[in-house]
């Protein structure tokens, strides 16, 4: 039987927003959440893209969060991080009601998409996978999907964390197979509440119980 063998691509954002967000799930073990729903893949590799948050005024432990969760990610030997990063622009916006211009300041995640799409394709011209699995509820990357697909001829699917997604849309609809990812497959996907690494013991954030 051959290998099969798998490279996972992780929008972290759409993920997070999609999926994870008010939900008691966000302590999630990347590699067995794709073991189970890949489990005839040989996957090799996972890719996490993302970018380093900002504490606010009204959650300031934010940074310490995300960097609790990317050294558990750490610990999984087929994890690799990728961070893009955020600029924040002041605006200027009309008003709904019509009573003039408001200024207002806007935080934008930017490169993570660029990274995603430029990894995703330089494997495929590496030869580096026979099956790519994108996370992601992100129309965008259809053009390098395609790619994938029809210029390179590698299997490419799509395990989709938006809680509305749409099996139809034109990127669900090109890839080779479709899945939702639903709340019991995150559910038996969690990290140990207690890990260790070489840096010592470590535990989920208290918030995320």
């Amino acid at each position: 039987m051959p290998s099969n063998k798998t490279s996972v691509y992780v929008d972290g954002f759409n993920l997070y927003y999609g999926c994870l967000k008010n939900t008691p799930y966000k302590w999630l073990n990347l590699q067995l959440l794709c073991e189970l729903l890949l489990p005839h893949n040989d996957i090799r590799k996972i890719y996490y893209f993302t970018a380093r948050v900002g504490g606010t005024q009204s959650d300031p432990d934010k940074p310490q969060r995300q960097l609790i969760y990317v050294r558990a990610l750490k610990t999984l030997p087929s994890i690799e991080i990728i961070d893009g990063h955020f600029i924040r622009d002041k605006m200027t916006f009309e008003k709904a009601d019509g009573t003039g211009p408001v200024e207002v300041i806007r935080t934008k995640e930017k490169a993570t998409d660029v990274n995603l799409a430029s990894q995703l394709l330089w494997d495929a011209h590496c030869n580096s996978f026979e099956t790519a699995v994108l996370i992601t509820g992100d129309s965008d990357f259809l053009a390098p999907v395609s790619m994938v697909k029809h210029r390179f001829r590698k299997v490419i699917g799509i395990l989709d964390p938006q809680r509305d997604g749409v099996p139809s849309s034109p990127m669900n609809k090109l890839v080779h197979f479709y899945k939702p990812i639903r709340a019991g497959v995150l559910q038996a996907s969690q990290f140990p509440d207690q890990m260790q690494d070489a840096k010592g013991r470590f535990h989920k954030p208290g918030e995320w119980y």
